[in-house]
C-alpha cells in the first residue's frame, strides 16, 4: 500500500490520479488532497477517498469546506501553510505535484526536503528552478518520476539504456487547435477556439499553452533538467495524431519510442506504480485501424512561444522563471478577454527583453524573480490590451 498526497486534486491530472487510486484501492491510499476554488469537487473527493488532510488555496474558504464536510474525520487547512502540511505529512510516501503554474514551487520543495518521492506533473517547477530542484532531489535522496506524457515517454524509452548513448531527445507535439490555421487568422481567434484541443482533455491554462506551443517550450526546459541533457540535443516534432508521445534517438541511429492512446491515466499510473505496470482502463491502440503517423518540424515563426522558450533556456539563469511568469499572466489575461491570442507571445517577449538574467541561489530568489515577471507582464498587458 503506497500513501500519496495529491497537490491539485481537482485539476485534470488530480482527477485522473484519483481514478487510478479508485481502480486500485489495494495499492494506494490518499493521505492529503489540495485544491484551489472548486470546493464542491474537493468535498466529494474527501467523502470518497477519506484523506487525513484537505487544503484549499484560500484560507477564507476553510469554514465553507468544513461545513460541507461536517461529520468527516479530516483536518481542513488553507493557504501555503496548509499546502506545506499536506506535502510533508508524515504518512505520505509519494507526492503528486499537479498544481498548475509557479504556485507549485514551495509545496513541492517542502515535500522533497521532507524526503517524499515526487510524481511531477507541474512542469513549471523545473522551468523556473530546475538546477535547484535537481540538487535537492540528490541531496535528500528522493525519486522523481515524470507524469507529463512526453517526459514519461522519454523516461520509458531510456529504461535499460545508457544516458551516454543518447544522441537526442525528440518531444512530440500535437500542434494544438491552430496547427492548420493560417498565421494571419490567429489575430482573430477566440478563447473558445483556443480551448478546443483536438486530442487531449486538459485544464484551461495548459490547453492555451498547447495552442501557443508554449507548453512544448516548457517541456523542452523540463526535459533539459529531468534527463540532464543539453538543450541542443532536445528537438520538437509535430505529430498531429498524438500516438507517439516522445522518442529517444541513440548514437547507433536507433530510435526508441513510446506509443499509446492519448490519456493521462497511463503516465500517471506508471509514475505511481514504477517499476511495475498496472491496469489503467486506457483504451488499447488498434494499430491496424491507423491510416498513418506523420511528423514535421514546428513553425516557430507562427508559434513564437516555442522559440521564446528556447531563447529563455539558452539565456539561462533567471530568464526561464521570468518567461514562465509572463506566460502565466498573459494566458490569464487572454482567458479574461483582455488581450488577443497573438499578444500572449508579445507580452512574453517584451517582458523577457526588459529583464537581465542573473543567477538564482534559492527558492526565495526564484519567487522574487517570478513576482517581478508578473508585475512587468501585467503592465505590458495593460499597455497592449484590447479592452481597457
Amino acid at each position: 500500500m503506497k500513501n500519496i498526497t495529491i497537490l491539485g486534486s481537482t485539476g485534470s491530472i488530480g482527477v485522473s490520479t484519483l481514478e487510478i487510486v479508485a481502480a486500485h484501492p489495494d495499492r494506494f491510499r490518499v493521505i492529503a488532497l489540495t485544491a484551489g476554488k472548486n470546493l464542491e469537487l474537493l468535498a466529494r473527493q474527501i467523502r470518497q477517498f477519506t484523506p487525513r488532510i484537505a487544503v484549499v488555496a484560500c484560507g477564507e474558504d476553510v469554514p465553507r469546506l468544513k461545513e460541507m464536510c461536517t461529520g468527516l474525520d479530516c483536518l481542513i487547512l488553507g493557504g501555503i501553510e496548509g499546502l506545506i502540511a499536506a506535502a510533508t505529512s508524515e504518512e505520505t510516501e509519494t507526492v503528486v505535484a499537479a498544481i498548475v503554474g509557479a504556485a507549485g514551487l514551495v509545496p513541492t520543495a517542502a515535500a522533497i526536503r521532507a524526503g517524499k518521492d515526487i510524481a511531477l506533473a507541474n512542469k513549471e517547477t523545473l522551468v523556473t528552478a530546475g538546477h535547484l530542484f535537481m540538487e535537492m532531489i540528490k541531496e535528500f535522496d528522493v525519486q522523481l518520476y515524470p507524469v507529463d506524457s512526453e517526459h514519461s515517454a522519454v523516461f520509458q524509452s531510456m529504461e535499460g539504456h545508457r544516458s551516454a548513448d543518447i544522441q537526442r531527445i525528440i518531444l512530440t507535439a500535437s500542434g494544438g487547435p491552430f496547427l492548420n490555421t493560417p498565421t494571419a487568422q490567429l489575430a482573430h481567434v477566440t478563447v473558445r477556439d483556443a480551448l478546443n484541443h483536438p486530442n487531449w482533455s486538459m485544464g484551461k491554462k495548459i490547453t492555451i499553452d498547447s495552442a501557443t506551443m508554449m507548453n512544448k517550450g516548457l517541456e523542452v526546459i523540463e526535459a533539459r533538467w529531468l534527463f540532464d541533457t543539453p538543450v541542443e540535443k532536445i528537438d520538437v516534432n509535430i505529430h498531429p495524431q498524438s500516438i507517439i508521445h516522445s522518442m529517444v534517438e541513440y548514437v547507433d541511429g536507433c530510435v526508441i519510442a513510446q506509443l499509446g492512446t492519448p490519456d493521462m491515466k497511463a503516465p500517471i499510473a506508471y509514475a505511481l506504480a514504477y517499476p511495475e505496470r498496472i491496469a489503467t482502463g486506457v483504451k488499447p491502440l488498434d494499430l491496424t485501424s491507423m491510416s498513418g503517423l506523420t511528423f514535421f518540424a514546428p513553425d516557430t515563426d507562427k508559434f513564437r512561444c516555442l522559440a521564446l522558450a528556447y531563447r529563455a533556456i539558452n539565456a539561462g539563469e533567471s530568464m526561464p522563471a521570468v518567461m514562465n511568469a509572463a506566460n502565466e499572466i498573459a494566458v490569464e489575461t487572454f482567458l479574461d478577454g483582455r488581450i488577443s491570442f497573438l499578444q500572449i507571445a508579445e507580452t512574453i517577449e517584451r517582458t523577457m527583453q526588459a529583464h537581465t538574467p542573473h543567477p538564482l541561489q534559492s527558492i526565495e530568489e526564484v519567487l522574487r524573480v517570478d513576482q517581478w515577471g508578473r508585475i512587468a507582464a501585467r503592465e505590458i498587458c495593460r499597455e497592449i490590451g484590447v479592452l481597457k
